[in-house]
């Protein structure tokens, strides 16, 4: 299972206020925390950042590798931006992972160069050119595209994580529903390919979104996603990470579960 720690974003207020400090301790931390809770790759994410991004990335990702040789996930809308944490993520000589590459023509094309530049995993969002999909039809129809699309220019379907997008259920009783169907359909067609999501917009607008969104976590794992964006630090969720696994036979012996419990991860 691929855990992509998604704590170090600009967008929060902490990583925020220790990037206008220039405060590496607090993003390294930070960074050690998440890998030791489970993480497996660290996201970086300063796309508030708009007129120092790339400057920015670099800091970010330079702060984290003094202290880490994890694999890294360069996550921006910025071409430019990747290209700069790319650049910089090289140096631990990990395979880094590129958030994101979609259907959308322009966005596709600066993506694949910096995919093939850098042999990166992709996750790939299920969006073109028409906009967001709005139903499961949708989202088949582009993922066909995207995967055919990837395999042409010679991309390995084993580096790409295809995100089927979570819309919020408080908006559209089916946007559960559709999602599953979506990931049930990528594993039944694409033998090679991963599926990632973050879970945190299904529950967007309704209380108690923690309870959703671990149960929406064991709803998709059980339809064969193999991949989360999440804050490996809550540590109920990353115990019903391990013990689905356990559970749905992805865990041989169960090795990973009692890993988990023996560091005391397991709540």
């Amino acid at each position: 299972m691929l855990i992509v720690g998604e704590l170090i974003n600009s967008s929060r207020k902490a990583v925020r206020e220790a990037i206008e400090k220039k405060d590496a301790k607090f993003i390294q931390d930070l960074a050690l925390k998440q890998i030791e809770a489970g993480a497996t790759y660290v996201d970086i994410n300063c796309g508030t950042q708009i007129y120092e991004e790339e400057a920015t990335m670099q800091w970010l990702v330079n702060s984290v590798l003094e202290v880490s040789d994890a694999p890294l996930c360069i996550d921006s809308p910025s071409e430019k931006a990747l290209a700069a944490g790319l650049e910089a993520a090289v140096a631990n000589k990990q395979q880094p992972m590129i958030n994101s590459i979609t259907g959308e023509k322009e966005r596709y094309a600066a993506v694949l160069e910096l995919v093939k530049q850098y042999d990166a995993k992709v996750v790939g969002l299920l969006m073109d050119d028409t906009g967001m999909p709005e139903t499961y039809e949708d989202r088949v129809r582009i993922t066909d595209k995207l995967v055919q699309d990837l395999q042409k220019d010679g991309v390995a379907l084993k580096n790409v994580f295809l995100d089927p997008l979570v819309k919020p259920v408080s908006t559209g009783d089916q946007a559960g529903m559709e999602v599953l169907a979506t990931i049930r359909y990528i594993h039944e067609k694409y033998a090679d390919i991963n599926t990632v999501c973050g879970l945190s917009n299904i529950s967007f607008g309704l209380p108690n979104r923690k309870l959703l969104n671990q149960v929406f976590m064991i709803q998709t794992m059980t339809m064969g996603m193999n991949g989360y964006i999440l804050d490996p630090l809550d540590r109920k969720m990353m115990g019903l990470v391990h013990t689905s696994m356990a559970l749905l036979g992805k865990d041989q012996y169960c090795t990973g579960y009692l890993k988990a419990y023996r560091k005391g991860l397991l709540d």
